[in-house]
């Protein structure tokens, strides 16, 4: 329900957003701008007032600005004249001139040039913004996994990323905004109190033989500037006149005879609420908080952006597809749960292979989920969204099982391994559905970042279910190929059996590189190949170059066709985002544990890491004469301090060591490093992924902390295959 209210009101509303935000954000640079023009100093203000009154004999009112700019109002002969004064000498610093600009946009800002209809506009995108600020905090705290986690790391990439992070960043701010803006919107039209006007009652008689000087006035001489807020001085001639006063505390009148305070009247709770309000929406009289407001209110267009962009890719992500019935007529219904899009074309791909086996099928989104008297069986396929939450099209599925027939079912679940919560929202899918009653037509699979082969097994599984023949041959849409040019080879491991080379590419003629970083993927389709396989970067754009390690496998299409390139061949290859495999920034610990190729992306982040920060690489190989890949960068990380230490584990060599052995040896150490915030990153086959994730959590049980916290806290990252 979050996400839905959450998308509606930015789309119905954004542009509306977008106009306030944007004007708010400049009006937000007028209280510093002001407070440029302030002048330090000043005692009391019947001193400031006697000395304004020396300069200016006509003068009528005395007012200090919340950022601290002091104006006099003098009356001329040339007419009614505002000045500036500075608080300390009461010198004239010129005319007072407010920015015809600055005052139409405020005019826009507040009532769109429309008046009291503008006003509840204005109110009313205050109650929209609040209400996306409250349902963006939840939908992250589902991203992230919980409310302890709100501030770890966004492990998503593309605009998902930077709408999460920018509007993480800007929430205090446009809640605040919000908010404040809400509560004066219900007070200018009366629905909660301003505390109105000062109500402090006129004196009927005032007893004043004659006027004192200004600067001899008790109540004045008390009265700090900084404290002042208006002074208005009496008629001239009329002794029974009084000077008005409004302070910070509240408004009065001061005998101008005498000095004696009359009919002073505190500010009420309302006008108290009223200012901190308007001084919390405006930054007038703090301009530094101003200045935060309008940082974040300046994230209102890039949201806005990124949002429908979101939106859209999400839409677009749902296929049409020919042939597919209702799901009141569908023999076979398949709903799906997708947050970024991908799953849809996995679910598209298996609806269009059923309907030309002769089935009628029905493709929708698992919020859509209801009556199918005709079904025969229902097919789930969904992806989990954070720490195991329901996507976008899923959220309302399990809600809606009453009102769904009970088929046999297959739940099919879509994540990444290295998440703690793999498919997790697809397990809890399954348990539902089992303890409603349903029976299960297959065991319910998992499909690792988009393995297409993984598809295509479980896709014959499920046809023998239902008996048919069926064949999925998915094809994932990748980004555009980039041409590249080998420029250096380096080979290792023939002699030990595990033949390994170091390669390094460039842009080919009229090619540019992609942006990347360490850590990403590289795609890479070889000749009489249909699918790409992946290879970690062990570089990023900012080096020049592509860098990856590979392994020669037996019978490995793709593997050979690289291993088989020598300097000056080129290939076609793309680079896909790993969001989710990033060193964290700062200077806490970075544990890095790699074997074989699995080096690449471990070399790619130490290129770039400070050299102030404790960073230790455990690398496992066979031998230190035959596949020690990057020996010699290291060497120089150790050097230059990128590399704190390197820990070598030799499989064939010497007693035979793995890197999981290594971490045995120094667990103090290790546990030490991850109480201090530190980062474990590790890289390699899934074998020695599971091997070292036992380790460390060996290492760790005893010390209250475990691999599923550390992977929950961005704290623990794999990159395995």
């Amino acid at each position: 329900m979050s996400r839905r209210i959450h998308s509606v009101a930015g789309l119905v509303f954004g542009l509306l957003l977008v106009l306030v935000a944007g004007t708010g954000a400049i009006l937000s640079l007028e209280p510093a701008l002001e407070r440029m023009q302030a002048r330090p100093g000043g005692g009391s203000v019947a001193q400031l007032a006697a000395q304004v009154a020396a300069r200016h004999p006509g003068v009528e009112r005395l007012e200090r600005r919340a950022n601290g700019v002091v104006l006099a109002s003098v009356a001329t002969p040339q007419g009614y004249k505002v000045r500036r004064v500075d608080p300390a000498t009461g010198a004239d610093l010129g005319p007072w001139e407010p920015s015809g600009t600055m005052r139409w946009i405020q005019k826009l800002h507040r009532s769109m040039l429309l008046d009291d209809a503008g006003k509840a506009i204005a109110g009313a995108s205050a109650a929209v913004m609040a209400t996306l600020g409250v349902t963006g905090v939840l939908l992250l705290v589902g991203m992230l996994g919980g409310w302890r986690r709100l501030g770890r790391r966004v492990r998503s990439s593309g605009a998902n990323r930077w709408h999460a992070i920018i509007g993480r960043a800007a929430l205090a701010g446009l809640s605040v905004s919000a908010l404040t803006g809400l509560w004066m919107s219900l007070a200018t039209f009366g629905i909660v109190s301003d505390g109105g006007p000062d109500t402090s009652v006129f004196p009927e008689v005032v007893n004043s033989a004659s006027p004192a000087p200004v600067e001899t006035l008790t109540s004045l001489r008390q009265i700090r500037i900084e404290d002042l807020r208006r002074l208005t001085w009496p008629a001239a001639g009329d002794a029974t006149d009084v000077f008005g006063l409004r302070t910070a505390d509240g408004a009065g009148y001061v005998n101008q005879g005498n000095g004696a305070l009359l009919n002073w009247q505190p500010h009420s709770s309302a006008q108290t609420i009223w200012e901190w309000a308007y001084k919390l929406h405006t930054g007038q009289g703090l301009w530094w908080f101003g200045l935060l407001l309008g940082a974040s209110a300046a994230a209102t267009p890039v949201m806005a952006a990124t949002g429908g962009w979101i939106w859209l890719k999400r839409r677009a992500a749902r296929p049409f597809i020919a042939g597919a019935v209702s799901m009141a007529k569908a023999e076979i219904v398949i709903l799906t749960g997708s947050e970024g899009g991908t799953t849809w074309g996995f679910a598209s791909t298996l609806a269009k292979a059923l309907i030309e086996a002769g089935r009628k099928v029905h493709l929708g989104a698992m919020n859509d989920a209801g009556p199918m008297p005709a079904a025969q069986a229902l097919i789930v396929l969904t992806a989990t969204y954070g720490d195991g939450a329901a996507p976008s099209s899923a959220a309302r599925f399990l809600s809606r099982l009453d009102q769904m027939n009970r088929v046999p079912v297959a739940v099919l679940g879509f994540g990444d391994r290295s998440f703690t919560a793999y498919c997790g929202f697809a397990q809890l899918v399954l348990t539902q559905l089992a303890e409603a009653g349903w029976q299960t037509l297959t065991p319910m699979a998992r499909i690792d970042r988009q393995s297409v082969r993984d598809f295509a097994i479980w896709g014959e599984a499920l046809g023998d279910a239902l008996g048919l023949p069926l064949k999925l041959n998915h094809r994932v849409a990748f980004p555009e190929p980039v041409s590249l040019k080998l420029v250096e080879r380096r080979a290792f491991g023939r002699e030990v059996g595990a033949p390994s080379a170091i390669l390094r590419f460039e842009p080919a003629a009229n090619a540019r590189l992609p942006r990347f970083q360490a850590g990403d993927l590289l795609g890479v389709v070889a000749p009489g190949a249909d699918v790409p396989r992946f290879y970690s970067l062990g570089s990023a754009r900012r080096d020049g170059f592509i860098e990856i390690a590979v392994r020669r496998m037996p019978a490995g299409l793709c593997s050979g066709y690289l291993y088989g390139l020598e300097p000056g061949d080129e290939i076609r290859a793309f680079v896909r985002p790993n969001p989710a495999f990033r060193a964290t920034k700062g200077r806490a610990p970075v544990i890095l544990v790699a074997a074989g190729c699995g080096i690449a992306p471990a070399i790619g982040l130490l290129r770039h890491m400070r050299r102030d920060r404790p960073s230790v690489l455990y690398f496992g190989i066979r031998d230190p004469e035959s596949d020690f890949l990057y020996r010699q960068e290291t060497d120089a990380m150790l050097a230059d301090g990128r590399l704190s230490r390197r820990v070598m584990a030799f499989s064939r060599s010497g007693r035979g060591t793995r890197v999981q052995d290594r971490l045995n040896e120094s667990p103090d150490e290790l546990a030490r490093q991850i109480q201090a915030g530190g980062q474990v990153l590790v890289c390699g086959s899934a074998a020695m992924g599971r091997d070292v994730a036992r380790t460390f959590e060996a290492i760790l049980r005893t010390r209250g902390v475990t691999v599923a916290d550390l992977k929950a806290e961005g704290r623990y990252l794999e990159d395995v295959y």
